[in-house]
This record gives structure tokens, C-alpha cells and sequence, in this order.
């Protein structure tokens, strides 16, 4: 395995040129410098990518199976997560990255609950039966609704418990999460 060291200023800048979710730390250099993509016969080992404030976290050169990864560097590195409106629009962008990545898996999102609270559905319906004040949104186009009208720390840990129904280690949630939905 190869490993490449950039500052916070270089990583941001990488990661402002993705053009697609899910886009490879890999995929943004070649294009940027010109070069041919490899050819899927070649097999090449992922890049370990660190920079402050983050933990060490490997951006494969190839997408593996979306079960393997939840590539978020790029994501919330770059300016598209800044760009979003407020904490409502943030939430509701990642949520969607996460759909977008693991469509399949998706599904597993329904398993956070509050004690008396419902906080995603397949329907606004269902979020309006559960709560009248839900202010349900539908996740990008992806037929999942979530409530949005908890306070931005409930917001934080319900995206903490998504990413982690997900598979994302705690670690890696966690600062997904702090980096969508900053903690006052």
C-alpha cells in the first residue's frame, strides 16, 4: 500500500474537485493531471489518505462493494457540504450521499427510533401519523423520508446512528457527523 501525506489546504482542494459522489481521491488526480484511467485488468491498492483532524482513512483507487466502504472524505472535504443551507440541508445531503452510495443497504436507516419517535419512513404519510410536527423531507429521490424538525443535536445523532446501521466504525461516524453537524 501506498500512502501520500497532504495538507488540510491540498486534501480540500482534491476534494473540491470531485464531480460525483463517491468519486476516488485516485480518480480526481488522473483526471486533473491528464493521465489514462487504468485498466480495470491492472489491480491497484488503495491510497491511505490523513490529514489533520482526521483519522488515517483509506479512499480506494477502484469502488469496492458499497458493504466494504463509506467513502465521506471527499464529501464532507468539500465545498458541496459547505454550500448546503443550514443544518436542515446538510443533514438532508449526507443522508442522501448515503443513500446514493448504498441504495441497497439504505433500508436499514428504518431501524432508528426514537423512544416515541418515528425519524425515518418510506412515506411523509407514515412520519405524519407518528408526529404532526415532523416536517418530514424526502431524501434526495431515493423514496426515504426523514423528520426534520429536531434541533441540530438530535439531527447529529441520528446521522451518528444511520452511519454506524450503515456500517461506518464509530470513529469514522463520528467525525462524519461532527463535520456535517457541528456540535456548539
Amino acid at each position: 500500500m501506498k500512502y501520500i501525506e497532504v495538507d488540510e489546504e491540498l486534501y480540500r482542494f482534491i476534494a473540491g474537485k470531485t464531480e460525483r459522489i463517491g468519486e476516488s481521491a485516485s480518480d480526481i488526480l488522473r483526471r486533473l493531471l491528464g493521465l489514462d484511467a487504468l485498466s480495470l485488468e491492472t489491480e491497484v491498492p488503495p491510497v491511505a489518505v490523513s490529514h489533520p483532524g482526521m483519522e488515517s482513512s483509506y479512499i480506494p483507487n477502484n469502488l469496492p462493494p458499497v458493504n466494504e466502504v463509506i467513502n465521506f472524505e471527499q464529501l464532507y472535504a468539500s465545498s458541496m457540504l459547505e454550500a448546503q443551507k443550514g443544518a436542515v440541508g446538510r443533514f438532508l445531503f449526507v443522508l442522501e450521499a448515503l443513500y446514493q452510495q448504498m441504495p441497497q443497504q439504505f433500508e436499514k436507516v428504518l431501524q432508528v427510533q426514537g423512544r416515541d419517535r418515528l425519524y425515518f419512513a418510506t412515506s411523509k404519510e407514515a412520519l405524519l401519523a407518528a408526529s404532526q410536527s415532523a416536517n418530514p423531507k424526502e431524501i434526495g429521490n431515493s423514496g426515504y423520508w426523514v423528520t426534520t424538525n429536531n434541533n441540530t443535536g438530535k439531527k447529529h445523532a441520528i446521522l451518528l446512528e444511520a452511519l454506524q446501521k450503515l456500517g461506518c466504525g464509530a470513529i469514522r461516524a463520528k467525525t462524519i457527523a461532527d463535520e456535517a453537524l457541528p456540535q456548539a
